[in-house]
């Protein structure tokens, strides 16, 4: 069986930003592939444990709310993180429309 986070992902690379929807921080980061139940990413050396977080990613035209599912330390110090889709809440959905464009 095909393991589900390859099935319908498209080579997607864009410079994105994720917000960690509990404390507000910003991280930017680069997105690598999308599908429509997730991302693949790759973040700075300096990320923190951000597993079981929920997070905003904003990737050039698109918005996620999403829950971080994979956290994985690569050799140069960098981590390839992956992320599942979830259904925007209204406070995410008021989060977004407070805030984008307006930083």
């Amino acid at each position: 069986m095909e393991e589900r986070r390859n099935i319908n992902r498209v080579e997607y690379q864009v410079k994105s930003v994720i917000v960690l929807c509990d404390t507000y921080d910003k991280y930017y980061v680069d997105v690598d592939n999308v599908s429509p139940l997730g991302m693949g990413i790759k973040g700075p050396a300096d990320l923190p444990d951000i597993i079981g977080k929920d997070i905003i990613i904003v990737a050039d035209t698109l918005i996620m709310y999403a829950l971080v599912n994979r956290q994985k330390k690569l050799d140069d110090g960098s981590y390839e993180i992956g992320i599942e889709a979830k259904k925007f809440t209204p406070d995410v959905l008021n989060y977004l429309f407070e805030h984008i464009g307006n930083e």
